[in-house]
């Protein structure tokens, strides 16, 4: 990770969960991350604890609404002015609706397309046209994907959910040949976990608090901490390897 230090990153979703782990990892090893969220409350405060740990980074926190394309772009923008670019991309800001196929509402269907897909989308070609601009041929661009990204849950609930996230394992791999047809080193990876015990599942069954406890409760889930240490881990691996996709899953996880 010694290559990556005083280097700028971009975390999306870093108020809480997976994004607030990796935003924490990458401040101790130096870099200079950009943690956006609707709300940055909670990277403030996160902010201030890396400052008092002594961690040789900083946190920038970043108020963005990931589904309006002019505030992602507003934000880029900043960060050009700021920080001068993007060498990081973490895609990580994702969501669900319990919104089956047969009888959900469009609206939730809508939400999680722009967030999951789009968002994720556009932070990848702005990030890419950033590390272009200043001729940045080593960066790194990381989607945090999903075991549902690979087979589809047997559930409702989960199926247009899933479908996001199969969209994010094909994307991955065309943003990894795109930039090998670019001809550039720029890498593209997927990190893909099982259940991982953050606050997603209690926003996804907001109206079942119970049924969302029981999510965590039936096993040893992933911690927030595995995923950012799969983070440093491809971040950490040498200039000429490509990690295409990183899966994980609890040990006591059947599918």
């Amino acid at each position: 990770m010694e290559r990556w230090k005083g280097r700028v990153a971009l975390v999306t979703g870093a108020s809480v969960g997976i994004g607030a782990a990796v935003a924490r990892a990458l401040v101790q090893q130096g870099m200079r991350v950009v943690g956006c969220a609707r709300s940055v409350e909670k990277i403030e405060k996160l902010a201030a604890e890396c400052q008092s740990a002594g961690y040789s980074g900083t946190l920038i926190p970043y108020k963005c609404d990931l589904s309006n394309e002019e505030e992602i772009l507003s934000m880029f923008s900043a960060i050009k002015t700021l920080h001068k670019g993007v060498d990081v991309c973490i895609n990580n800001a994702g969501l669900a609706h319990n919104e089956p196929l047969l009888s959900g509402k469009t609206e939730g269907w809508r939400n999680m397309i722009d967030v999951n897909v789009l968002a994720l989308s556009i932070c990848t070609r702005e990030a890419y046209k950033s590390m272009k601009e200043r001729n940045v041929d080593d960066g790194h661009i990381i989607n945090i994907n999903s075991m549902g990204g690979h087979r589809v849950v047997p559930s409702a609930d989960e199926h247009f959910y899933c479908a996001t996230k199969y969209a994010v394992t094909a994307l991955t791999e065309g943003i990894r040949q795109e930039l090998r047809e670019a001809n550039t080193h720029i890498r593209a990876t997927c990190i893909s976990p099982g259940i991982v015990e953050t606050e997603f599942a209690f926003r996804h069954h907001n109206s079942d608090p119970e049924k969302a406890a029981a999510v965590y409760e039936s096993m040893k889930c992933l911690k927030a901490e595995d995923i950012a240490s799969a983070v440093t881990f491809v971040l950490s691996a040498p200039p000429h390897v490509q990690i295409g996709d990183v899966q994980m899953r609890p040990v006591e996880q059947v599918s």
